[in-house]
């Protein structure tokens, strides 16, 4: 038994140093891409903390979620952020599965590369829509009467960038249209839906991804409108910069090392090689490598295995 154990941890031990070399690789060609997107995330923090300060409470709305759904109150408000926490750790935990598994179907990198593709899309539009139109904040802290609704005018630029993390985050206001807790759900369920290989996973995501739904409604931290924009327009983001975006190798085949993208330096190597090949002759279709025989000034194939002296005799 003890030798099983062993025996397995080693395995183990040298898919996940297998596995991070690639990944490094891969993160060398796409270190700008995943930098640009954690920079965006940021913006995306300091534009809504921005709308906080233009923010003012007033009555709620009337909404047909908050007529449907019964309030759950300031002492449940932590449900859905529960739900939510466990949606974004379990898909984070599941893009660096394949450094343990060895059935895998995606890279790390690149799976993150395109995950904040979408988000920073769809964090755009949310962006536009809500310094567009400030709507009085249906959540708690955003009502008339509490000291949280409205921000004094910032003492110093310094105070603007920090947004007061993490409170600034957890208690903004204004930034409504649309929810950016579904905008991350639904991003990640999407992804899950294409590159994820249980189908019952799937299934129990899309219901998550509802759920959620409901109880961001029912906690009064967004109106339904801003869930509901959320839902058709994440979807029409990802289908559409989906398509833009190349494809991921695929690696269930079992030839992943061939179909990993070639980074620059293999790239400048493999097109000097071709040009190389060219300069003297050869071709860069190894299938076009078969013996030249030139008679004549002209070249001549043996393509089918004849002599070329033979030839020359019959004439």
């Amino acid at each position: 038994m003890t030798l099983y154990i062993g025996r397995e941890a080693s395995k183990l031990w040298k898919r996940i140093c297998a596995e991070i070399t690639t990944e490094i690789n891969l993160l060398l060609d796409n270190w700008k891409y995943l930098l640009a997107g954690l920079i965006f995330q940021y913006i995306h923090g300091l534009a809504a903390r921005g709308v906080h300060y233009l923010h003012r409470p007033g009555p709620t709305l009337q909404d047909l979620g908050f007529l449907l759904l019964p309030e759950l109150g300031q002492d449940k408000a932590y449900i859905s952020e529960t739900v939510f926490s466990c949606v974004f750790l379990s898909f984070f935990l599941w893009t660096f599965h394949p450094f343990i598994f060895k059935s895998k179907k995606i890279y790390t990198v690149l799976i993150w590369c395109r995950v904040l593709a979408f988000l920073v899309a769809s964090q755009i539009l949310r962006i536009i829509t809500f310094y567009s139109t400030q709507l009085p904040g249906p959540n708690y802290h955003c009502r008339e009467g509490s000291k949280l609704a409205r921000l004094p005018k910032p003492d110093s630029v310094l105070e603007v960038l920090l947004i007061n993390f993490p409170r600034g985050v957890i208690y903004g206001c204004g930034d409504l249209i649309f929810s950016s807790h579904m905008i991350f759900t639904l991003v990640f369920v999407l992804t899950y839906q294409k590159y994820g290989t249980r189908r019952c996973i799937k299934q129990f995501a899309w219901l998550v991804a509802i759920i959620q739904s409901l109880l961001i409604v029912a906690s009064r931290k967004h109106y339904t409108v801003d869930v509901v924009v959320a839902w058709y327009t994440v979807n029409l983001v990802v289908f559409f910069i989906d398509k833009k975006l190349p494809e991921l190798p695929d690696r269930t085949s079992g030839n992943s090392p061939l179909l990993l993208p070639l980074s620059t330096k293999d790239r400048e190597s493999k097109t000097k090689e071709e040009n190389h090949k060219l300069l003297n002759g050869n071709s860069v279709d190894p299938a076009d490598w078969r013996p030249r025989t030139q008679v004549n000034g002209k070249i001549l194939e043996d393509t089918n295995g004849i002599h070329v002296d033979t030839a020359m005799n019959g004439a």
